[in-house]
């Protein structure tokens, strides 16, 4: 009898969508997100073109997006261009990291003015709630490192706390990686696994046109996604996400050999090599400004001329200034050598001790905003090479440094 039953009647209707599940969102719904994020009091950073590069910049309409722009990365190089694609997000890593969103160059800690009564403090103004859209993997790891280093220790860092804790994070797949790239090498991307509300991967071409595979990674992403015009994604489309990370992560401009990383640094704090760098450096720290996980700091304080009112700043610092490390008596790391030493040993080894991670994401900022070119991923490559001899004189002598 069971050969007699009828089939169940074929719909015309599109499969229902469960905002648990992947998405497809088309290129001309993406306003509807950032419409949404507006509509829940998010302030929506994301990339953007000024001045002659893709920067950071608040996002109202899908025009802002960098769409058919791609950038040219190298050491020492940077160039934008026309991609000849409709892609948003056809670039590498943007010029600034997230970290000047969440932990700015330049922040009031308080403010205070001189009254009849005496003297009045004033903290800063609430930061906004912030929505970032198109992390890429390697920044969302910059951020995870960021949560332990200023959340994860036993004083948390109030400001960075208070622009993290509502931060909605939209990640964004990278299909276009530039030649300073080595995020592979890290285990840092491309595609990115954790740490977002919603992760999307650009598709420009195929039977569904410019769209999005969208996915959700907490309860408010989830809830989000079932307010925009998305439908499920098939098997050609997740499959086609999956090319995007596969491919993009076959076309890595660089590559570092972690192997024994701490231990090559530690062994080696005498390694002629130190020498060659110190020739090149300039001390300048860009190296530090632009990556996504330094998080060194000073304070300023500014006075007004009539010494009414005055302000505190907390400004970024580098451990490329002589300034940095100096104590009573002297700098402790006089030397551009010395410095750029501490710097990738800092990175690539001590980090590890501190926090259980390696302090680079593999982002490839450091060697393109280099004036001087230089590569970290080369220089540890270096030191695995075997150097001239040094002089007993000089191994006990060394610098007069650490």
């Amino acid at each position: 009898m069971g050969g007699d039953t009828e089939p169940p009647p074929v719909s015309s209707d599109p499969p229902e969508f469960s905002p648990g599940e992947p998405a497809v969102l088309p290129a001309s719904g993406l306003q509807s997100l950032l419409d949404a994020l507006a509509g829940l009091g998010y302030t929506t950073i994301g990339p953007t073109v000024r001045d002659g590069a893709i920067m950071l910049g608040p996002l109202h309409s899908v025009t802002d997006l960098p769409g058919g722009w791609t950038d040219e990365q190298d050491a020492a190089h940077y160039r934008l261009r026309p991609s000849g694609s409709p892609a948003l997000f056809g670039f590498a890593a943007s010029a600034q990291s997230w970290k000047s969103i969440l932990f700015p160059p330049r922040e009031l800690l308080w403010s205070g003015e001189r009254t009849a009564a005496g003297f009045a403090v004033a903290p800063p103004a609430a930061p906004p709630r912030y929505a970032l859209l198109g992390v890429r993997s390697c920044d969302l790891h910059a951020l995870t490192i960021h949560d332990q280093v200023l959340l994860g220790r036993g004083a948390a860092d109030a400001a960075y706390a208070a622009r993290r804790r509502d931060a909605f994070i939209v990640a964004v797949a990278c299909g276009n990686p530039g030649g300073t790239c080595f995020c592979v090498s890290m285990g840092t991307g491309p595609g990115p696994t954790a740490g977002y509300d919603l992760a999307l991967t650009e598709l420009t071409d195929g039977p569904g046109g410019h769209r999005f595979v969208v996915r959700a990674g907490s309860e408010r992403g989830r809830g989000l996604l079932g307010q925009l015009p998305v439908g499920p994604a098939g098997r050609a489309d997740l499959g086609a996400a999956a090319a995007v990370v596969r491919d993009s992560a076959a076309r890595m401009g660089r590559e570092l050999d972690t192997s024994g990383i701490r231990d090559l640094l530690y062994d080696n704090a005498e390694h002629p090599h130190w020498d060659d760098v110190a020739s090149r450096c300039l001390s300048c720290t860009n190296c530090t400004l632009v990556c996504p996980t330094c998080f060194c700091t000073s304070t300023e304080d500014i006075t007004d001329l009539t010494g009414e009112r005055t302000e505190r700043h907390r400004v970024w610092d580098s451990c490329f200034t002589s300034e940095f490390s100096h104590l009573t008596g002297g700098s402790v790391r006089g030397s551009t050598k010395s410095r750029y030493r501490q710097w990738i040993t800092h990175k690539l080894a001590a980090w590890i001790d501190q926090f259980g991670t390696s302090g680079c994401v593999g982002c490839g900022r450091c060697i393109t905003w280099c004036p001087a070119a230089i590569d970290i991923t080369k220089e540890a490559a270096a030191l695995r090479e075997p150097g001239p001899a040094i002089p007993a004189a000089a191994q006990q002598g060394g610098e007069g440094e650490p």
